[in-house]
């Protein structure tokens, strides 16, 4: 589903306009990409939580040339489904 077809979902479930939909779309993803920019975890009972995790550095290698090469390490934006999404989906 893409992101216009999951406006159009939010669109005519609520009876709003495309346009507010889009609206309350795009702030639900903006509060939440805010949140895990501030390192909070957030969770949204039962579908699941959003949280953001560490990764460390670590050693790689080239696979065209075979050559080591270090990877940084990095914070990385993770999803983990809740129990309601993961009873759905079963």
């Amino acid at each position: 589903m893409t992101k216009a077809e999951f406006t159009e979902k939010i669109a005519s479930r609520l009876s709003l306009r495309r346009r507010e939909a889009a609206g309350v779309l795009e702030a639900v993803l903006a509060e939440i990409s805010e949140a895990l920019q501030r390192g909070e975890k957030v969770q949204l009972i039962p579908f699941g939580s959003f949280e953001v995790r560490e990764r460390k550095g670590r050693e790689g290698r080239n696979p065209r040339t075979g050559e080591k090469i270090d990877i940084k390490g990095r914070r990385v934006a993770v999803f983990q489904a809740g129990k309601g999404l993961r009873d759905v989906v079963e």
